[in-house]
């Protein structure tokens, strides 16, 4: 076999795709076929995902992409489908933003013990990891009769193939999993009040889940391949480094922000900085910090009826530097909503200059940015001890040449930019391994990347001085 078509389902936080590969020896080409909105739905007091209307996409999108020797499914972290005893969805699964886990976090943490819930999943804490997702949910009549928990991408493999399992690179961001005995954490789920018979048999990424089911009338008789179904996962496969001194930036809704590792870090200090510890491909380890990431500017732009980004960032770039930041990571930021108003009233209550039209807006959010990578890359050296030569932006933010180079700039290091369809290249060469077409460890596909994707480089030109004087504005 010298090739082999391959369909990688993307699913992102704001849209999802289809794309197809057609991947050998040295040769890798990739292509959208299918675009999916993804648009959360309220209904009453509650965010949810329209799954439904996800899957019916996804598969729309692989009838489009005609016959593929294996499919692979990844998607965003932490959220999750009930099932019954029969094996049906229980209601459409509930958005990460939804504010129904205000406050449980604190509640769970203080009962369970903040150390120990470090020391044995390696998670920083967010308020909506499926562990505090699970505990707001207690006593709700569905929870009560499920019998099953699958987190989107496995839901997905599951109505593909009709197999339940979960991919340990999205189990590991639920905080229910045993980093270091890389197994279900049933002790911590037992004091959590949760039920661990919910969760389906753990598999690594490059396991052959099973044929589709002959009728959902795909053509050919496709296998679906666990991939690293946390598309984090998948987008650190798609770094195109040489050699293990390097960060990465995977960009877009969030900015992921770590070094891949050979072990955990469950330091003191490490958990006091909230950098996590989730499992990668091949058994690494992807020691990160979430930044909140481009949902600034997306929301931003949603507020103003979408103008034109390229020009905004036109001039954005001709603002003056630092004239206004905010810490990205405010939880002010989290929900979706009227973002400028919010970055607005964060300056004003900070002492910041108030900026006051969207070019000044898109100015302070890309600086602020810049400054929380910049915050990210060092801590992550400092607590893992690797040090890193390069920074590698890729997913969407790879696009974005402003915040490239204020990223430069700010962490004083060269940055290589792309491939912007990381994750999906990502996940095809998991497929492609699996399939025998690419032989060898990460090193041998990320090589396959650098002959075969394009990559920017931006170097340093920034005024260390005053990138540390703005870092204090905002307590870095």
């Amino acid at each position: 076999m010298s090739s082999v078509r391959l369909a990688a389902v993307d699913l992102g936080a704001s849209s999802g795709r289809v794309m197809l590969a057609r991947v050998g020896p040295g040769h890798l080409e990739l292509a959208e076929v299918h675009r999916i909105p993804n648009e959360p739905v309220r209904v009453g007091n509650t965010l949810h995902w329209d799954i439904l209307a996800l899957y019916r996409g996804i598969l729309d999108g692989l009838r489009a992409a005609g016959p593929v020797t294996s499919i692979g499914v990844d998607s965003w972290a932490v959220d999750y489908g009930l099932l019954d005893a029969s094996g049906a969805l229980l209601g459409n699964p509930v958005h990460y933003r939804d504010s129904r886990t205000d406050g449980v976090a604190e509640r769970i943490a203080e009962q369970l013990g903040e150390e120990q819930l470090y020391t044995t999943t390696g998670l920083q804490q967010l308020p909506f990891n499926t562990l505090y997702q699970l505990a707001a949910a207690a006593g709700t009549p569905q929870l009560g009769i499920a019998r099953r928990l699958l987190l989107i991408p496995d839901l997905v493999a599951y109505w593909l193939t009709g197999q339940l399992g979960a991919e340990i690179t999205n189990a590991s961001t639920t905080q229910l999993y045993d980093l270091r005995r890389r197994a279900w954490a049933t002790g911590l789920m037992a004091d959590a009040g949760i039920r661990s018979e919910l969760f389906p048999p753990l598999r690594e990424p490059g396991t052959r889940i099973g044929p589709v089911l002959p009728g959902l009338g795909l053509p050919g008789s496709p296998q679906v391949v666990a991939v690293g179904s946390h598309d984090t996962a998948s987008a650190v496969v798609g770094v195109p480094a040489a050699g293990n001194r390097f960060a990465y930036i995977s960009c877009g809704t969030w900015s992921l922000v770590g070094v891949e590792l050979d072990a955990p870090v469950l330091t003191e200090a490490s958990r006091q900085a909230n950098f996590t510890n989730e499992s990668g491909v091949d058994g690494t380890i992807r020691y990160l910090r979430n930044v909140m990431g481009l949902w600034l500017l997306q929301e931003s732009l949603r507020t103003w009826g979408g103008p034109d980004l390229p020009d905004l960032l036109r001039r954005a770039a001709l603002e003056p530097a630092f004239r206004s930041v905010v810490d990205p990571d405010d939880p002010a930021f989290l929900p979706p909503g009227d973002m400028p108003t919010r970055i607005a009233d964060a300056c004003r209550h900070a002492g910041e200059p108030v900026p006051a039209t969207p070019t000044a807006i898109v100015r302070c959010i890309l600086d602020s940015l810049a400054l929380a990578h910049r915050r990210a890359v060092r801590q992550a050296q400092q607590l893992s001890g690797r040090h890193v030569d390069a920074v590698h932006i890729v997913g969407g933010g790879a696009r974005n040449e402003l915040l490239c180079q204020l990223t430069a700039d700010a962490c004083g290091l060269p940055v290589l930019a792309g491939p912007v369809e990381a994750t999906a290249l990502g996940n095809v060469l998991v497929q492609a391994r699996t399939a025998g077409i690419i032989g060898g460890d990460l090193a041998a596909l990320r090589a396959v990347l650098r002959e075969t994707q394009h990559v920017v480089r931006y170097e340093s030109r920034g005024d260390e001085a005053a990138w540390r004087a703005a870092e204090t504005r905002i307590g870095g």
